[in-house]
């Protein structure tokens, strides 16, 4: 027997820690550059290790969680974050820093599925509601850490700070161990022939194309709108980053209206109404000379990317509800891939034909994003 409420409660905790995760290298980047001296080329080289890590976790988790259940994955993932933590903070070379981070993205990975999936097992109904409630923690989480950061900063070292997030984590991991989670699956052995037929389910496929743009459509406004906004001297970088940290603020707040008030509008309408923000925020971003219409522009596109993950996950939960961690890490994987290809290639594009691009890049992704909705919607009917 295992307490729903306590679950959720812990996964939300778990989702936070996620969030805390991805956003802590890119916000102690500075400061790692000048203790290990490293230039553009070599701290590129390292920051580009933490996606691999995470799509490594992504991998594995499900198999593992379906045959094994949730707790040791969990526990262990959280003992994985805390080395990760002080490895980032007291590593001295630049080797030991390497494998400190991959460490710290697989267990993240591992920590971002493993919630995700205990969440849909736990939610009889409305499976899409309550992962976007559980989408709250991650927001709270990656808007929290740099806050915490530049508040502590006059009175901790960076470094300081970093170790005791990680110690939290710790933390963590003994609250796994005394908490009660769902049973395993109780199948034979490793479930990778599951994952074998689901490569021949269409509908699951189009899902994982769908968070492949998903994925890669919120990594291209997290890496590249500073820069664009900046371009041309439009707007001060600080602006920019707070006009940035308004569209995780848009992200969280839909989350948890969806979640709360929107809890009993069916998934298909909350994700039509999604996708229609989208283009505002695009042509808000596009015609925009400054910071009121930007941030507008961001906030809806925020407001229009945070049913994509919960509403789709709950949709894959519902029809694998007996394999949902291997089912998860499917389409996980999926979008992780396009995260990383399509952040490479708007790269490129802004290597050659500039910056100003990223509004044409983001709404090609909204119309490939908005076919598939379609055809997955009618599939699902």
């Amino acid at each position: 027997m295992y307490n729903k409420r306590i679950v959720f409660i812990a996964a939300c905790a778990g989702l936070l820690l996620f969030g805390v995760t991805l956003i802590t290298l890119g916000a102690v980047a500075l400061d790692l550059r000048m203790k290990f001296g490293l230039d553009g080329v070599a701290a590129g080289t390292l920051f580009s290790i933490m996606p691999i890590g995470i799509l490594t976790g992504s991998l594995f988790f499900g198999p593992v969680s379906d045959r094994y259940g949730y707790k040791l994955l969990l526990v262990l993932s959280c003992i994985g974050l805390c080395a990760g933590f002080q490895g980032i903070a007291h590593a001295g070379s630049v080797a030991v820093l390497k494998g400190c981070i991959f460490i710290f993205g697989l267990s993240g990975g591992v920590v971002n599925g493993a919630t995700n999936a205990v969440v849909a097992d736990i939610t009889v109904r409305g499976k899409g509601a309550s992962l976007s409630l559980l989408g709250v923690s991650f927001g709270i989480g990656a808007l929290g850490m740099p806050q915490v950061l530049g508040a502590l900063r006059h009175h901790y070292a960076w470094n300081d700070i970093v170790s005791a997030v990680g110690w939290i984590t710790l933390l963590m991991a003994g609250l796994y161990a005394v908490i009660r989670f769902p049973p395993p699956k109780q199948q034979q052995g490793f479930p990778l022939k599951q994952a074998g037929r689901m490569a021949g389910d269409l509908t699951l496929v189009l899902i994982g194309f769908f968070l492949f743009c998903q994925s890669s459509f919120e990594a291209i406004i997290n890496n590249w709108t500073t820069t664009y906004l900046t371009a041309g001297d439009h707007m001060e970088e600080s602006k920019a980053l707070y006009a940035l940290s308004l569209y995780v603020a848009g992200l969280t707040i839909m989350r948890l209206l969806t979640g709360s008030v929107f809890r009993t509008v069916p998934p298909r309408q909350m994700l039509v109404a999604s996708l229609l923000l989208m283009p505002a925020g695009i042509l808000l971003l596009q015609v925009s000379n400054g910071f009121v219409l930007s941030a507008a522009g961001l906030i809806l596109l925020g407001a229009g990317l945070a049913g994509g993950f919960p509403i789709m996950l709950g949709f894959v939960g519902e029809k694998y509800a007996s394999h949902s961690g291997t089912a998860f890490s499917f389409v996980l994987v999926i979008a992780l891939i396009g995260n990383m290809l399509v952040n490479y290639m708007m790269g490129l594009v802004v290597q050659h034909y500039g910056v100003q691009h990223l509004t044409t890049v983001a709404l090609a992704e909204w119309l490939v994003m908005l076919t598939l909705c379609s055809t997955i919607v009618r599939r699902i009917k």
